[in-house]
């Protein structure tokens, strides 16, 4: 039975296994993108995104610096945590979460592992123009619908009484013509 397992353990002893996480979220705040293992995107993942949800919190200099530290005890990495603070937190400031993408890549052919790349969501130049042409122009939520204006409630109505009027008067006709014809 498996009971409290809640981690992936990746086939590794806990220390080993946090330095290897450490040392692939340092890869992947400096490089933005890095390929691996699938196991080891999906375990980076949840290592990861509390880190840069992390970077978003605090307002004065004391609790940015408290963030600093905190986010070092994870990567051990001083270039990381800077590059982290200075290049990745202010373009994920108005994302509320969800800063990485997993894209499955297929099988290594010397041991059949199931290989995936992850990244940063807002640093990927070909998915992010394609987003937001994408969603500019709707400006709506999922559940709204847009607010009719006098103007097109108006055009709607009489357009509406318009169709009634031709739908009212061609049953007459074809009435008339069925009994012309018998």
């Amino acid at each position: 039975m498996r009971h409290g397992d809640k981690i992936k353990n990746l086939g590794r002893k806990k220390a080993h296994r946090d330095a290897l996480l450490a040392n692939l979220a340092t890869a992947l705040i400096t490089h933005k993108r890095i390929v691996t293992t699938l196991a080891k995107a999906k375990a980076l993942r949840t290592y990861v995104e509390p880190l840069l949800t992390k970077t978003k919190k605090g307002e004065t200099k004391e609790q940015i610096s408290h963030q600093h530290r905190i986010v070092f005890s994870y990567l051990k990495n001083k270039a990381a945590v800077k590059e982290l603070f200075t290049v990745v937190a202010p373009k994920i400031v108005s994302r509320p979460g969800g800063y990485t993408r997993i894209i499955k890549l297929g099988i290594r052919p010397g041991d059949n592992g199931e290989m995936a790349m992850i990244e940063l969501v807002d640093f990927n130049e070909i998915y992010g123009k394609a987003v937001k042409t994408a969603a500019e122009p709707a400006k709506k939520t999922r559940r709204g619908r847009p607010k009719k204006s006098a103007e097109t409630a108006t055009e709607n109505s009489a357009a509406a009484t318009e169709t009634t009027s031709t739908e009212a008067a061609a049953p007459e006709t074809t009435s008339t013509e069925n009994k012309a014809a018998e």
